[in-house]
């Protein structure tokens, strides 16, 4: 009996050569940023200035800026700024800080920042600050460590941290420490890898980085490498890609990114990738969004990926166009890029 003919073997897929699909993430965004009749642009509608400033990043890490339409993304963004100088996250959405700080991003990405009233934008995030250091998100007053870091970072950006008691944020953020180096959202809130990057990189931008426990705080974090290579938040839980980020750049600016095993990270992000249409899921065989496909490039960054422009760990912000702005260097930034560049060098 004649044996059967043995198939050949399957080609190798990218993500099996330790590839990024560079090319296929950059038609992956230009594509959903153009599609409006899509349900995840319908549900998406209250953070779209999030969700721009997400597709916008990637964007410039993957040197295709030129890609989007700048000008229409611009007035957007001015469309959106209230007469309290806060951002909404759509037209006709309330202002937040999450939507101003990344409004300010934006428009610093697009370098167009004189098209805002930046001043009001001050003004906005000042008014915001409590008698113990906090911010409120809003006028309606949720407290949370996420607009600390909001706050600081959209200052920092504007060169304008005088406008507010940075002591005072300081010593909030100092306060939701917990016993296992992490930060919460509150004094007492459960340690959270979200949570702490954006505690690490307010207080590293107001100068006081001196009040972290680097060395717990850094064992908490490279305890989120899972057996995977991906990353999870907190114990316990699944690796996501998006903590590609949220602990990539927490170790990062605490001069600690090699505690983790980066080849193996980089394998679950290539794993995570949609092969076909472009962009990055959470988890492998998911469906891709904008919001994983940002900071899954972005921890690629990170780690140095070539091909890929440097991002800044603390604000979030690609380091050229962190050298555009003079006035950031004194508050915390400096010292994170020159770690960067000679880890990509």
């Amino acid at each position: 009996m004649e044996a059967a003919p043995v198939a050949p073997p399957a080609p190798k897929a990218e993500h099996e050569s330790g590839a990024l699909f560079l090319e296929k993430h950059r038609a992956y965004v230009k594509r959903v940023s153009e599609d409006s009749e899509s349900y995840e642009f319908a549900v998406s509608e209250h953070l779209r200035m999030s969700g721009v400033y997400w597709g916008l990043s990637a964007m410039y890490l993957l040197g295709a800026l030129a890609d989007m339409d700048t000008e229409f993304i611009a007035k957007f963004v001015v469309s959106c700024q209230h007469e309290s100088g806060g951002f909404g996250g759509n037209l006709h959405h309330d202002a937040h800080l999450l939507y101003t700080l990344s409004a300010v991003q934006i428009m610093l990405l697009l370098d167009k920042l004189e098209q805002i009233d930046a001043e009001r934008a001050v003004s906005y995030i000042s008014g915001l600050q409590q008698p113990d250091g906090s911010f409120a998100g809003d006028e309606w007053g949720e407290i949370d460590t996420r607009f600390s870091y909001c706050a600081l970072n959209c200052l920092s950006l504007l060169g304008r941290l005088d406008a507010i008691d940075v002591e005072k944020a300081v010593e909030f953020v100092a306060a939701c420490q917990n016993f296992d180096g992490g930060y919460g959202a509150t004094p007492g809130g459960e340690s959270h890898a979200g949570q702490i990057f954006c505690c690490v990189g307010a207080l590293t931008i107001a100068g006081a980085a001196d009040r972290i426990d680097r060395e717990l705080l850094s064992w908490w974090l490279c305890e989120r490498q899972l057996p995977s290579g991906g990353l999870n938040g907190r114990p316990e839980k699944l690796a996501d890609v998006c903590y590609s980020w949220w602990v990539l750049s927490s170790l990062s600016a605490l001069d600690r990114l090699e505690w983790i095993d980066g080849g193996a990270l980089m394998r679950f992000i290539f794993q995570c990738q949609d092969g076909e249409g472009g962009g990055i899921a959470d988890k492998p065989e998911d469906m891709p969004d904008v919001f994983h496909t940002f900071f899954g490039i972005a921890g690629c960054a990170l780690l140095g990926y070539e091909g890929l422009k440097q991002i800044d760990p603390v604000h979030a912000m690609p380091v050229e166009v962190m050298r555009r702005l003079p006035h950031a260097a004194p508050w915390g930034h400096a010292a994170a890029i020159t770690g960067a560049k000679d880890r990509a060098t």
